[in-house]
């Protein structure tokens, strides 16, 4: 038997409800929990264990030891391990106090009742939802895999989704009206989505956060009680909350790069802060730098979306010798005999974008690679252009 007490990590490679009872079971006693992906190739868990370190294991068969195990501070509720694209995994290890921050902001800001959790258990969406209920007390249904049919069918009375999630429940006729509130995050909302869930009745809140905040701490771009925002003169957006991760765990390095002495986080993403409202426009670092102006690939997107002759698209930037960089169009066309063609979408695009920010290349895709929330990985739409 597996003797666990205060300060013990525990990772969780199970899955859906019995994940969460199992993380609940871990909370109750003091201790903290890593939720891993059960689907995952062995390999990627191992990596993650390797480089977090816990204490114990939970699988089918129970909780193990595990050799090497670090303890972690007693204010920790749990570790979540980032979906870094290179590099072995950091641990952000979030707190008991900023769980519980977060679950009052939230039920002050939605309203209490009864939660359809729909998301992974691994990530900060799925995890939160859960955490917070157990905070709270609020009833919590777990769905181990996304479903609409599931979704239709349940009784809860809140929705966490993502915009992926949120277009296939629509696209099933999932009846969004009869929840009080869907909140939506995990990537940019576009306005076209956004109509049809409104038109479907839909109280739609979108929400703004990171696995280092315990997920949502902006919803429709007002900060949550306790939540103070800023954003630099590099347009970085900064954040200081009690939700505001401990740190990354074993990584005191990676720690002073994104969080100040005084509990300022550097978030990584640009933004504006206008008359109290914040307004997220990208990740720093996905910036494109097109003859000295800035460009917002999401921006681009949004609005080369509505073209009727594009089903998807995700915008990147490429080295240009004139501009530096330029901007880059992957579309998946709505009639793939006859896309639209480059001059198409510029016109379309040109009375609402600068020239700078108007697409120099396009590219004809099948598909947009996308993150389980719904973001482009830009880094592979690069790999898709040099390919081509």
């Amino acid at each position: 038997m597996a003797e666990r007490s205060e300060g013990s990590l525990t990772a969780v490679e199970i899955g859906g409800a019995a994940a969460a009872e199992a993380m609940v079971t871990e909370w109750d006693a003091g201790r903290a929990v890593l939720p891993l992906d059960p689907r995952a190739p062995s390999p990627e868990r191992r990596r993650i264990l390797a480089a977090l370190r816990p204490t114990h294991v939970l699988g089918e068969w129970g909780p193990r030891a595990l050799p090497g195990g670090v303890p972690v501070a007693p204010e920790v509720a749990a570790v979540l391990a980032t979906s870094g694209t290179s590099g072995d995994p950091k641990g952000v290890e979030l707190t008991r106090e900023g769980l519980e921050a977060s679950a009052r902001a939230v039920a002050e800001a939605l309203g209490s009742g009864r939660w359809l959790c729909c998301l992974p258990l691994h990530g900060v969406g799925g995890l939160g939802v859960v955490a917070r209920a157990w905070s709270t007390g609020d009833p919590v249904d777990v769905i181990g895999r996304f479903d609409p049919a599931a979704v239709a069918e349940s009784q809860a009375e809140l929705v966490s989704l993502v915009p992926t999630t949120l277009g296939r429940c629509l696209d099933f006729g999932v009846d969004l009206a009869r929840f009080s509130r869907v909140l939506v995050g995990g990537g940019p909302l576009d306005a076209r989505l956004r109509a049809r869930a409104i038109d479907a009745g839909a109280t739609v809140v979108t929400s703004y956060g990171l696995t280092e905040t315990w997920g949502g701490v902006v919803h429709d771009g007002r900060p949550l009680t306790g939540v103070e925002v800023r954003v630099g003169e590099d347009h970085e957006i900064g954040v200081r909350a009690p939700m505001v991760m401990r740190g990354y765990r074993l990584r005191a390095d990676q720690t002073a790069a994104v969080l100040s002495d005084d509990g300022w986080l550097r978030t990584g993403d640009a933004g504006t802060w206008e008359d109290g409202t914040l307004r997220v426009v990208d990740r720093l670092r996905d910036i494109i730098v097109s003859g000295g102006v800035n460009v917002s690939p999401t921006e681009v997107e949004d609005i080369l979306a509505e073209h009727p002759g594009v089903v998807d698209v995700g915008v990147a930037g490429a080295t240009d010798s004139e501009w530096g960089e330029r901007v880059v169009a992957h579309v998946v066309p709505a009639d793939p005999t006859q896309p639209p063609t480059l001059s198409d979408l510029r016109s379309f695009a040109a009375e609402r974008l600068s020239a700078a920010k108007l697409p120099r290349q396009l590219v004809v895709v099948d598909e947009v690679p996308r993150t389980p929330g719904g973001k482009p990985v830009r880094r592979l739409l690069g790999d898709v252009q040099e390919a081509r």
